[in-house]
C-alpha cells in the first residue's frame, strides 16, 4: 500500500500539468511556424497566379492580333 499524502498528490499533479503545458507550448510554436509557412506559400501562389493571368492576357492579345491579320490577308487576296 502506498502512502500518498495530499502534498505528494499535488506535486504529481503539478508535474503532469507542467508536462502538459510544455506540450501545448510546443504545439503552439509548431502551429505558428506552419501558419507562417502557409502564408508564405499563399503569397507565392497569389503572385504566380497574377503572373500567369498576365501571360495569358498577353497570349490572347497576340492571338487576336494574328487572327485579325489573317482575316485582313484573306480579304486582300
Amino acid at each position: 500500500m502506498t502512502n500518498s499524502t495530499p502534498q505528494s498528490i499535488t506535486e504529481q499533479e503539478l508535474q503532469k500539468l507542467e508536462v502538459r503545458l510544455d506540450e501545448l507550448v510546443n504545439t503552439i510554436e509548431r502551429l505558428k511556424e506552419e501558419n507562417r509557412s502557409l502564408r508564405n506559400q499563399q503569397d507565392s501562389l497569389v503572385s504566380e497566379r497574377a503572373n500567369l493571368i498576365e501571360k495569358n492576357e498577353t497570349a490572347r492579345t497576340r492571338v487576336e492580333a494574328m487572327i485579325t491579320r489573317l482575316k485582313a490577308m484573306e480579304q486582300g487576296a
